[in-house]
């Protein structure tokens, strides 16, 4: 099940004359793993943007170099 299916399948209630959306909690880590996954398209795409822009020159993209930056990730 995709994020647009989990959104389709969303069930409404009114508690206190507030319409409030019920999700199962399987649906929801889907519905946040799906929102992620487009999040992190996003990320490339702009990346790559970026790199075309600068006629493949990574530095000029602001691109970073691995073995410069590969020990401050935990």
């Amino acid at each position: 099940m995709n994020g647009l299916e989990v959104l389709q399948g969303v069930q409404f209630v009114t508690v206190k004359g507030k319409r409030l959306a019920i999700l199962g909690a399987e649906d929801w880590e889907t519905l946040i793993e799906w929102l992620e996954n487009v999040e992190d398209a996003q990320i490339v795409k702009q990346s790559f943007a970026e790199l075309k822009a600068s006629h493949g020159d990574r530095q000029q993209a602001g691109w970073l170099v691995w073995d410069d930056v590969k020990d401050q990730i935990e």
